[in-house]
């Protein structure tokens, strides 16, 4: 015989009645909670570090409630077996399809001025029902296989620091750090999902690619690595992301975003500095500083189809293209060169270099180079202009296309490295490592317009879109 008061008394303990049971029962046949999108959009929210708060995973593994399967030897996600006994651990604790108060998963975690319930042994992870990952536990709740259309989509420049474990995200219209994405350590390279839904930065103290939620500007997964990541570049359709690797013999790994697996590394020549996809889309570009060389890769075959020896290592790069867009040029900056050279990227030939002049009245500085006196190269979006920065003089170089005639410089700093363009091309973002600033430049009247304070040894920098519900 079933003994109804030692269940009514379990359920107390969980902060359920009887009739609640009674209540998602009937709502359970009503609405299926799809395991999909809880594996993919939900389970992510229980890995992430808030600032003051631990982990939901860090004491959840240990409940005998609402119970989290153990990440162990080195896993950086749950497999699918392991996904599909969260899911129902947590399907326990919600009610499908009715308010969203009336789930335990929901109330325990938010803060009682909110709707919440009195106490968490984890502590309030969420101060509003208008909390973006509160929103995601809510939708999935509500019977959603799928995150919300976007409803808005906004332009960010992100600063990645290099001596961090966080990256900046810039407002271009107000110049304002509006966010902060953290529990990144070394965060090198950074681009986003076409379609705005996630970033992509590289992690150097995990050896992953870490996928940041546009929603949250959280990490939601973490893919591994064949090893040391540096610059990454994502497929025009946004299919694939490419990984340059930063250790011998030399790899590319390449990321399908759809799965979020790591399907490829493939063999190059030499540990990559960078990766980077062509205008066109059509080639993935990937540049060795230890054998000096470029490898070209046909993103449609993802095999390495040519590569050219230069005579220094393979810095920054940047292209241009033909009126058909297809590509016309690679702008490479190269080890122990103060400027920069161009490569037919047909003909596979370099047809012209470029040394940067000193600056008159302007200190050089040589501490600190790592090799590289120019270590910031871009083509401006309109086409008509190369940017290219100096660590030795604390300026920007511009020249204009295709005649490479300098039409101008402008101080950015100590240590100058990355630079992006908002998309209209009006403005220039450059990280100063020197300056743990970001600088932002007027591009036709070629001055510093603003000077941003961020993190730690701010490198790469980039533009992003970002889909806002």
């Amino acid at each position: 015989m079933i003994d109804h008061s030692r269940i009514k008394v379990w359920l107390a303990c969980l902060g359920m009645s009887v009739s609640a049971v009674h209540s998602a029962s009937a709502q359970q046949a009503a609405i299926n909670l799809d395991f999909a999108y809880f594996m993919n959009e939900v389970q992510p929210v229980f890995l992430v570090k808030r600032n003051n708060n631990v982990r939901c995973i860090q004491c959840h593994t240990r409940s005998s409630a609402f119970r989290l399967q153990p990440l162990e030897g080195g896993a950086l996600f749950w497999s699918e077996e392991q996904s599909r006994l969260n899911y129902a651990s947590a399907s326990a604790f919600v009610v499908p399809g009715a308010d969203p108060l009336e789930s335990r998963l929901l109330t325990h975690p938010l803060a009682l001025d909110a709707g919440g319930d009195p106490f968490h042994g984890g502590g309030k992870h969420f101060a509003s029902q208008s909390d973006p990952e509160w929103r995601i536990i809510a939708d999935w709740v509500a019977g959603r296989t799928s995150r919300r259309t976007p409803t808005k989509f906004v332009t960010r420049i992100v600063q990645t620091n290099a001596a961090g474990s966080d990256s900046y995200v810039i407002d271009p219209a107000s110049n304002q750090v509006v966010g902060i994405i953290d529990d990144i350590e070394i965060p090198h390279g950074i681009t986003s999902a076409p379609d705005g839904s996630q970033l992509y930065i590289s992690n150097e103290s995990r050896h992953s690619l870490d996928v940041v939620d546009s929603r949250t500007l959280k990490v939601k997964r973490r893919i591994q690595l064949s090893g040391r990541p540096n610059n990454v570049a994502v497929s025009k359709d946004g299919s694939k992301v490419y990984v340059a690797i930063m250790e011998m013999p030399g790899s590319v790994d390449i990321i399908d975003t759809a799965t979020m697996t790591n399907i490829k590394t493939l063999p190059v020549d030499g540990a990559i500095h960078n990766v980077y996809v062509t205008p066109d889309g059509r080639h993935a570009v990937a540049g060795s500083i230890h054998t000096r060389t470029i490898n070209v890769i046909d993103t449609t075959t993802d095999e390495l189809v040519w590569k050219l020896a230069m005579g220094a290592g393979i810095r920054p790069m940047t292209f241009d293209t033909h009126p058909d867009g297809s590509t016309k040029n690679i702008y490479v900056q190269l080890s122990g060169f103060h400027g920069f050279v161009v490569i037919d990227f047909v003909k596979r030939a370099e047809i012209a270099r470029v040394e940067h002049p000193p600056i008159a009245g302007q200190e050089a500085h040589r501490d600190g180079l790592q090799g590289a006196p120019a270590h910031g190269l871009a083509v401006s979006p309109n086409g008509q202009t190369l940017w290219s920065t100096s660590k030795v003089y604390s300026h920007v170089y511009v020249h204009s296309l295709p005649d490479l005639t300098e039409v101008g410089r402008v101080f950015v700093g100590q240590h100058p490295e990355w630079i992006t363009f908002t998309p209209d091309g009006k403005f220039a973002y450059i990280g100063a490592a020197g300056d743990n600033a970001t600088y932002v430049v007027d591009t036709k009247k070629l001055q510093a317009v603003a000077r941003i304070a961020v993190g730690q040894v701010p490198k790469r920098v980039g533009t992003v879109l970002m889909a806002v519900d």
